[in-house]
């Protein structure tokens, strides 16, 4: 099961939007702010609190900034967000799918077209690139807290609806069909692994290959998405060449 480079390609790139902990750290709150407005500030009852609870640990938020914030969004004035998806193409026929949670959708709405066609790029309609993506649920571990090895551990994951594992140095990387999502959350919880990091992601089920060249205008159009502030995940369909790596790296 483990190693589908496909997957890989699109978490390298993950990674690398992740690792800006102040957009990370606006995304956990957004994300803990629209779980509270929707379900309530009791993560034993609001599955979606509990995940985002989960990733702010993860991410080594401080204590009180998640207690601030269910208080604040528990509260009649703390701020409404509306979660709204753009689909279109980068230069070259790559697919991208960009999913905001906003306050203002007007600005949101503006701001994305604008990002697209400043680098060659053009939205489509909502719906146009379902058959290019898939939505997994994905969920990263520490390889340090596994005592079993690999194939036991993946043996004791397919009841959760295990459908690939892959590890690297760092963590370990587990995807599962989204509606399955909660039954894997609850069979990592059940065998004492603590979470990372848990959420839904669009899995390109073909990916797109262009030249490094080529590739330079793409990045540039997805590095100016994740920087935007509405901006909570951007999904591509680009392989993720070696040669292509290594201008990213080398940036």
């Amino acid at each position: 099961m483990s190693g589908h480079s496909k997957w890989a390609n699109i978490k390298h790139r993950k990674g690398a939007q992740d690792a800006k902990r102040s957009k990370m750290f606006t995304r956990i709150i957004k994300e803990i702010t629209v779980a509270v407005k929707e379900g309530g500030s009791e993560q034993e009852t609001n599955p979606r609190l509990r995940t985002a609870m989960q990733n702010a640990k993860g991410a080594n938020m401080p204590k009180d900034t998640i207690e601030r914030t269910i208080k604040k969004a528990s509260g009649a004035d703390g701020t409404s967000y509306e979660e709204v998806t753009f689909e279109g193409y980068a230069s070259n026929g790559v697919a991208i799918f960009v999913e905001c949670t906003t306050d203002n959708n007007n600005r949101t709405v503006a701001n994305i077209r604008a990002i697209f066609s400043k680098y060659g790029g053009n939205l489509g309609t909502n719906g146009s690139l379902e058959f290019i993506f898939d939505r997994k649920g994905v969920f990263t571990i520490s390889p340090n807290q596994i005592t079993m090895d690999l194939e036991e551990l993946e043996m004791e994951l397919i009841d959760g609806g295990l459908e690939e594992l892959e590890q690297d140095d760092e963590v370990i990387t587990i995807y599962c069909d989204f509606p399955k999502f909660s039954n894997m959350q609850k069979c990592l919880e059940n065998l004492n692994i603590e979470i990372q990091n848990s959420e839904p992601q669009r899995i390109p089920n073909n990916t797109k290959t262009i030249s490094a060249e080529d590739a330079k205008l793409v990045l540039k159009l997805l590095d100016l998405l994740e920087e935007n502030d509405d901006v909570q995940q951007v999904f591509h369909n680009m392989e993720l060449t070696d040669e292509i790596l290594k201008t990213m790296d080398s940036e």
